[in-house]
């Protein structure tokens, strides 16, 4: 156990909600915190809530180091970007090489407001689930871009921040097997039932993976990363 107080991101996704039960594993004490940028797959805010209820009724002693919940307005995000996720377009690659669900500065916005939080609250442990191995390319979620911001949040708040992403390194297989690790099948049905991925976010069709419309990029990790853990457990 590492000790102290963590701040989790907490979008209600896969990745965040598997990065909390590996906060609550790691930590004394553990807060959580979404965000509000106004974006169309918004439905995700209303499953985080859900999914901390179900998590604190199936895992009670995790359940007793969870503290607060915050939500921090970030609507600027929408303001400023003209992205698919954020704007009524089609979801496609740009000249730059990336998807436009890329919404620029998101992760770093994110983890600025959280460490303002963070301090408030006596945290020193930032913990989210941005990756670099299965992912979209976003340049935000980069270990350098994060190991750079982790340096320039300790020096501007003048204490010490330490920013923890624990899927860094994994494939989207790697994530399952780690929830399955971590908290048994009970935690992998949990996140399948009650987390949201999809950038269109459709909850309206249930697939073995969880809900999601199946086709955009988002849904195209989860899927595949859940058959490979699903083959390699069988």
């Amino acid at each position: 156990m590492i000790g102290d107080k963590a701040l989790v991101l907490f979008s209600g996704g896969q990745d965040s909600a598997t990065c909390l039960a590996w906060a609550c594993a790691q930590f004394d004490a553990v807060e959580t915190v979404g965000f509000d940028y106004g974006q169309n797959h918004r439905v995700e805010l209303d499953v985080r809530l859900t999914f901390l209820e179900k998590f604190k009724a199936q895992f009670p002693a995790w359940a007793d180091k969870l503290g607060d919940d915050h939500m921090i307005d970030m609507g600027l995000l929408s303001a400023i970007s003209e992205t698919s996720l954020t704007r009524d377009m089609e979801i496609e690659m740009t000249e730059a090489g990336l998807p436009n669900t890329f919404v620029p500065g998101r992760n770093i916005l994110f983890f600025t407001a959280a460490a303002a939080l963070a301090y408030r609250r006596e945290a020193k442990h930032l913990v989210g689930g941005m990756c670099e191995t299965d992912y979209s390319g976003y340049p935000d979620c980069r270990d350098d871009t994060l190991k750079s911001l982790q340096v320039t949040l300790s020096l501007g708040l003048d204490t010490r921040q330490v920013i923890h992403t624990p899927l860094m390194w994994l494939t989207k297989a790697a994530t399952w097997q780690l929830a399955e690790d971590l908290g048994g099948q009970p935690l992998v049905y949990l996140i399948l039932e009650e987390t949201h991925s999809c950038y269109r976010g459709d909850r309206t069709t249930r697939h073995a993976w969880g809900y999601g419309c199946g086709t955009c990029p988002a849904c195209e990790l989860r899927r595949s990363g859940f058959e490979t853990y699903a083959a390699e457990a069988a």
